[in-house]
């Protein structure tokens, strides 16, 4: 009878930890949502207002900057009213920006708007994988976030399987409407999730907590001993600044946050993502409709590799993928240098244009599989307790910063560099990408935060902190 009840008692908790990691992945849905839309957006903008490259790249990057500030904003809304209202706040301004893009007269409303829609992506990005570590068992913590980066792949996904629906009347305005759905969707989802036990533990909230932890848990034993464990932390006072200008250790994790997220963006994937019609007419696929089914593949490609990443991260570990990863991207980025490099002289043979295509897929699945979630996982458990919430701030914003960055230089550095010059370019950072992550990240597998942070404050070398 009591094995009944064991399993009756697991099989719910089961349904509540699934409803949640799919209700927060939603977040991570209008993140790639956002992301993938601009792509098969923007060639009919540019050509409808006329807009230059540096104007194109405003319009890209916009979102970012946007993201960036969203980030910060983040840190606070999270810890003051909540992770579930955050989520919520970055819900509705999904839905007000994409209103607004859809209707932008001119592109400075258009820019705008994506600025509002960057407010959101950057509350999102920042708070649905920290409320996912939170409600995630310890030893699933991994697959838990690298679910919500499959999340974001789905959305860029579905993102381009809209525009190619729409490329054939070149309606923009519907790309960028269509994806508030899912956010009016999430709105609705959001009133069903329960907070975070730790922030409510944090607010004094211990019966609500309480509450939180048994729908969780099949034992109230489990539920009790973690909640045990929030309150002894909750005893460690959050002081990231201090700590930051104080102890060269906490300096140090938050260097390697920093060092991540700028690795994962200047790979070169979101010049992909941003812009995929555009470096396939590249390398030359002229009609609109093989450029829409190539960056539709891409996304495919996208969703598929981060699979690879579910199943290896707790398994394999996160210092060799992340290695392979960035071979293999610096391996194709430099094939496709190649191509556009023959495409450019105007000699190159007639399988040329599909090795390219080819390539930047291979190109897409070297990320999936690596960079793009594995980043998000080890930026969340090398930060020491008393400064995680200032530490992962700091790494979100970057990856924002850079992703920025990216945006606004890809079309400048194909009309200085040529696209072939450019491509080695991208290769040849993923060639030094591997050398950093052999100096610096640590292999964080089957590794406690507390001896992550224990090694860390130790003195240890970075890559020696999960040993």
């Amino acid at each position: 009878m009591s094995e009944n009840v064991n399993s009756a008692a697991e099989k719910r908790a089961a349904r509540v930890r699934m409803f949640i990691y799919f209700a927060a992945g939603m977040a991570g849905l209008l993140f790639g949502l956002d992301q993938g839309v601009i792509s098969g957006a923007l060639p009919f903008i540019a050509e409808e207002w006329n807009l230059s490259s540096h104007m194109q790249e405003m319009v890209v990057s916009s979102m970012m900057v946007g993201a960036a500030t969203g980030a910060i904003i983040a840190s606070f809304l999270a810890g003051g009213i909540g992770r579930k209202k955050s989520i919520l706040i970055g819900a509705v301004l999904f839905i007000v920006g994409c209103v607004g893009s859809s209707i932008a007269p001119n592109v400075d409303v258009l820019i705008g708007s994506r600025l509002i829609l960057g407010l959101s992506v950057g509350i999102a990005s920042y708070t649905a994988p920290l409320y996912l570590a939170e409600m995630s068992d310890k030893d699933a913590r991994g697959k838990v976030i690298s679910g919500y980066q499959l999340m974001v792949t789905v959305g860029i996904l579905a993102a381009f399987l809209s525009d190619t629906a729409f490329s054939y009347t070149g309606d923009w305005r519907m790309m960028l409407l269509v994806i508030a759905i899912p956010a009016v969707v999430l709105i609705f989802t959001i009133f069903n999730l329960p907070d975070s036990p730790r922030w409510l533990a944090a607010k004094g909230k211990f019966e609500a907590a309480e509450k939180v932890l048994n729908s969780l848990h099949a034992s109230k034993e489990i539920a009790d001993s973690e909640l045990a464990d929030i309150k002894e932390t909750l005893k460690v006072k959050q002081a990231g600044w201090a700590l930051f200008k104080s102890n060269s250790n906490v300096r140090r994790a938050v260097f390697l946050g920093v060092l991540l997220q700028a690795m994962q963006q200047f790979t070169g994937f979101n010049v992909i993502m941003y812009y995929s019609p555009k470096i396939l007419s590249l390398a030359g696929f002229s009609s609109t409709e093989d450029q829409m089914i190539g960056t539709v593949i891409n996304g495919i490609v996208f969703v598929l590799s981060t699979f690879i990443a579910i199943g290896m991260v707790d398994k394999g570990g996160r210092k060799p993928a992340l290695k392979i990863g960035f071979g293999v991207m610096a391996a194709s980025m430099a094939v496709v240098g190649v191509c556009m490099g023959l495409l450019e002289a105007g000699n190159a043979p007639v399988f040329v244009p599909y090795l390219a295509a080819i390539m930047t897929m291979v190109s897409i699945a070297g990320f999936g599989m690596s960079a793009g979630p594995i980043v998000w996982v080890l930026c969340s458990e090398i930060q020491p307790l008393k400064s995680r919430e200032f530490g992962i701030a700091c790494s979100t914003m970057t990856n924002w910063i850079t992703c920025a960055i990216v945006g606004a230089t890809f079309l400048t550095l194909v009309d200085t560099l040529g696209s072939s010059m450019t491509f080695w370019l991208y290769a040849a950072l993923n060639g030094f990408f591997i050398v950093l992550t052999i100096s610096f990240v640590p292999e964080t597998k089957n590794v406690s935060l507390e001896k992550i942070e224990q090694n860390l404050m130790k003195g240890k070398k970075l890559r020696e902190i999960g040993c």
